[in-house]
């Protein structure tokens, strides 16, 4: 959709999603020496302007952290049944910012729209912790979790994987290492507007102007500070856009219209469907980068949520009822 701006100009973005990113913006113009801060200052700071955003939402039978191997996580369960399947999702941040807390109201609605228990991994960030620890974390807690999930009241044998922006990337990651190493993949993966690929595309051009989310030289910056050597952008573990995507599970990706990183999300899911996996690849109109947090306010984020939910559903439970 569009809407005309004060200034008069089109505005291709949603009005729900603008007031959205327009309070980002305000909010971090609040510290105009925000790039020279120390990184767990900025950190901070970046927790504190999305704090509005994650309040309020679904309320949860349970919510739980707890650590498994060092790696802090975060069990939502939307009911009391038992052998609840489990989304596993692992928050956006460019690497190296956000947390189990700046995505909670998100995987809340996950976890009450599907009726699946939705685990948050709080991996290690960069640029203390470089390509692969947080791959590395991540597995092992797949591993834990198809091992010992059962005592929590989850049943890992029907387990999806998801993420946004750096977490959609170490999602589909994740399921490219697993598939090389010849373990158990998961059953589905759900993918919002990742960071595929480090190469500049006509969509940053496009909409990488200050009234969006997220530009170029900051996506550049997440990709320096994720490596430890340049050569490593072109693993296709850090930049899976450029791996064989064949023998992986269903994909639903979620693909922001007016986001930097739209022309590679396009591009991951003709690759998918080249290699034979089941996509659902949906573009919502009129939203931006990390759109889906404004769900409180924006209706493509809340038609995006209740459509992967039922994808969800689906096909981690063949779309029946949980009651076990």
């Amino acid at each position: 959709m569009e809407t005309t701006t004060s200034k008069g100009d089109l505005d291709p973005v949603d009005k729900g999603v603008r007031q959205f990113v327009d309070a980002l913006n305000e909010g971090y113009a609040a510290y105009p020496d925000l790039d020279s801060l120390p990184i767990q200052r900025r950190r901070e700071i970046a927790e504190e302007v999305r704090r509005a955003w994650r309040e309020a939402g679904p309320i949860m039978h349970e919510t739980r952290d707890f650590e498994v191997c060092g790696v802090r996580l975060r069990l939502h369960r939307p009911t009391a049944n038992k052998g609840l399947p489990v989304l596993v999702y692992l928050h956006g941040g460019g690497w190296m910012f956000f947390s189990n807390d700046t995505h909670d109201r998100l995987m809340r609605e996950y976890a009450a729209a599907s009726g699946v228990a939705v685990i948050g991994v709080e991996y290690s960030l960069s640029p203390k912790a470089k390509f692969p620890t947080a791959l590395n974390e991540i597995d092992t807690v797949i591993d834990w979790l198809l091992s010992y999930g059962g005592g929590l009241g989850l049943d890992p044998l029907s387990m999806a994987i998801g993420g946004d922006s750096a977490g959609a990337n170490l999602a589909l990651s994740t399921a490219l290492i697993r598939r090389d190493e010849g373990k158990r993949l998961p059953d589905a993966l759900v993918l919002n507007y990742g960071a595929f690929d480090p190469e500049h595309t006509d969509s940053y051009d496009l909409y990488g102007g200050p009234q969006f989310p997220l530009n170029g030289t900051e996506m550049d910056m997440f990709w320096a500070n994720y490596v430890a050597d340049p050569a490593q952008l072109s693993d296709p573990r850090v930049a899976p856009l450029r791996a064989d995507l064949n023998d992986l599970p269903p994909v639903f990706l979620a693909i922001a219209e007016c986001d930097i990183l739209t022309d590679c999300n396009h591009a991951v899911a003709e690759k998918l469907v080249a290699a034979g996996v089941p996509v659902m690849a949906r573009t919502y109109p009129g939203t931006t980068h990390s759109f889906l947090e404004a769900m409180s306010v924006a209706e493509p984020a809340q038609q995006a949520i209740a459509e992967q939910a039922a994808w969800i559903k689906e096909q981690l439970t063949d779309g029946t009822e949980l009651d076990r």
